[in-house]
């Protein structure tokens, strides 16, 4: 049984059609529930009752965790490859709603099985608001398949069909511009091709200039270590059953999840004085987390992700200012882009660590961090982390879609858990504050959602190729190499088209490939020692000066303006 549990704002469905030859009939064709934990359930082979009494604890924990009160079980078959026969299935869903609605003081939905739905989701904002499970012993029934030597030319190259996607998708645009593919031998994992690498650095880059100017200190942990380290930091707890573990020399040991133990760490390899704080690191820090199968989306969700992770390490009269730094950062960020953001404050969970006077202290920082910034807030009632309130930051994009990626926590647990200490002026030890936070969050997630923002048609300072040259004929070919030649030597990245295809062609083929500008060369430009430019929207100003034109793109690059054209 493969089970994804979502706390939802809401969730809503439309029955389309039957697309099961067994299906439940259902009076209601048009369903929305709000505010509910959504318990998307896929029924595999050899599921019985035992199993599912299994899922149906945790779900009732989940529900008491987040003071829920509506649960929807949703039939999702995406979610494994070894379905049960429909109408076992049916039985099985059954059994976990009677159980659930007899049992509880729940108000409990059922999607019909076995339909074609129209469906809608939008998530809570929370960490924890997604999570994948698997239950049962049916593997261990099922015939060990060893590895065997397959060959380069087999299907160890199949990439995932994106087939009968919409042209607005990222996964639609990603294979168009040729940015990005998904191999069937590493899932939820991302092969970058050049040009999505080119949009991937620029972005690191950007955010690197960023940590520098605001005196973030850079570092690199590994990605492997052994799991008694999430046992101190408490994680284990949360999110076991998301972590790639395996057994080594006897030694049990996981791929991380996320880094905050492993800056603790660092922090702990030294003695601190008050003088030596803030310490501010930052670290492009990659995590693997086993999401289940069926819910990975693109560059949505991914089982290895690069977050922009940082953890400062402060004294208590400093956690405003530390605060304060990170909204300006994020600000300054988000404005590269064309966003602005939405902050929420998260208060404290039913289920925290620590008592209510800390957390009281660490809420009133981040409000005088918010307001004194100038910066206006929602409160999201008892949706901090378990150890510590937090400040949520969405961004709204170009189809007026609300994508969280601002996260910026406030932590006295973990420096309790993990015996953090900085001789104070009074030469006694006193214990840090730790802030964590990401501003985009994944690094892929967030490349999703600008491809899909932009629609491909990146601003120049990120877009993979800046400016397309084209020459009319033959005799503006030296001239349009000499251009190219001055262009790469102000690191604009250039590529020039001196095929004898026309011009219409060369022109159409640069606005399917979203090239922010277009050089157009003949005879004329090239006795005038000028320029034709052209920009995806098909303005065009003819009789640029060479130099004007690469001050006008190199300045949107340092700059990185949100926007271009001519």
């Amino acid at each position: 049984m493969k089970v994804l549990l979502l706390d939802v704002e809401r969730i809503g469905w439309e029955l389309v059609k039957p697309e099961a030859s067994v299906y439940e009939d259902s009076d209601e064709k048009s369903v929305s529930v709000d505010d509910a934990l959504a318990m998307m359930l896929s029924i595999e082979v050899g599921d019985d009752e035992g199993v599912a009494d299994k899922a149906i604890e945790d779900v009732e924990k989940l529900m008491a965790q987040f003071k829920r009160t509506k649960l929807v079980i949703y039939p999702f078959a995406h979610l494994s490859g070894e379905l049960a026969a429909p109408k076992e299935a049916i039985k099985m869903v059954d059994y976990v709603y009677n159980t659930i609605s007899k049992n509880s003081n729940l108000s409990v939905k059922k999607a019909p099985f076995g339909w074609n739905k129209k469906w809608s989701v939008t998530l809570k904002g929370h960490p924890m608001a997604e999570q994948g499970k698997s239950y049962g012993k049916g593997d261990a029934k099922k015939p060990v398949n060893k590895a065997k030597p397959v060959s380069v030319n087999t299907a160890i190259v199949k990439k995932s069909d994106w087939s009968g996607l919409p042209d607005t998708d990222h996964r639609t645009i990603g294979e168009k511009l040729d940015l990005y593919s998904f191999q069937e031998v590493s899932p939820g994992m991302v092969y970058w091709h050049n040009n999505g690498f080119i949009i991937y650095k620029e972005i690191e880059k950007f955010l690197r200039e960023k940590l520098r100017q605001y005196d973030y200190k850079e570092i690199r942990t590994p990605i492997l270590a052994n799991t008694a380290l999430w046992y101190v930091s408490g994680h284990i707890d949360h999110y076991r059953s998301e972590m790639f573990i395996f057994n080594s020399d006897n030694e049990e040991l996981g791929l991380k999840p996320m880094s905050c133990p492993f800056a603790i760490l660092i922090y702990k390899s030294k003695k601190w004085s008050y003088r030596d704080l803030p310490f501010r690191a930052a670290e492009f820090g990659t995590v693997h987390r086993n999401e289940v199968s069926g819910a990975l989306t693109g560059l949505f969700r991914v089982r290895q992700i690069t977050q922009d992770d940082s953890h400062t390490f402060a004294r208590e009269d400093q956690v405003e200012d530390e605060i304060s730094i990170l909204l300006k950062m994020a600000t300054e960020i988000y404005a590269a882009f064309g966003f602005k953001f939405t902050a929420y404050l998260s208060t404290m969970p039913d289920s925290h660590l620590g008592d209510e006077a800390l957390w009281t202290k660490a809420t009133d920082n981040l409000k005088k961090a918010l307001e004194r910034n100038g910066i206006k807030y929602e409160i999201k009632d008892k949706e901090g982390a378990f150890y510590g309130p937090k400040i949520d930051g969405d961004v709204l994009d170009s189809v007026n879609r609300k994508w969280q990626c601002l996260t910026i926590q406030l932590d006295y647990q973990l420096p309790k858990r993990f015996e953090l200490q900085y001789i104070g002026e009074d030469g006694k030890e006193h214990m840090p504050v730790i802030i964590h936070k990401t501003i985009v969050g994944s690094l892929e997630r967030f490349i999703g959602v600008l491809t899909e923002h932009y629609q491909g048609k990146f601003p120049a300072w990120l877009a993979p190729v800046q400016v397309r040259i084209m020459s009319i004929s033959e005799q503006a070919n030296d001239y349009a190499e000499k251009i190219l030649e001055q262009f790469k030597a102000n690191g604009i990245r250039t590529y020039a088209d001196l095929s004898d295809k026309t011009l219409e062609y060369k022109i159409r083929d640069a606005q399917m490939q979203k090239v922010p500008y277009m050089v157009i060369v003949g005879k004329k430009e090239k006795e005038n020692n000028k320029l034709a430019i052209r920009d995806l929207e098909g303005k065009q100003k003819n009789n640029v000066e060479v130099d004007e034109f690469i001050k006008k793109v190199t300045g949107e690059m340092a700059e990185r303006s949100p926007t271009s054209g001519v």
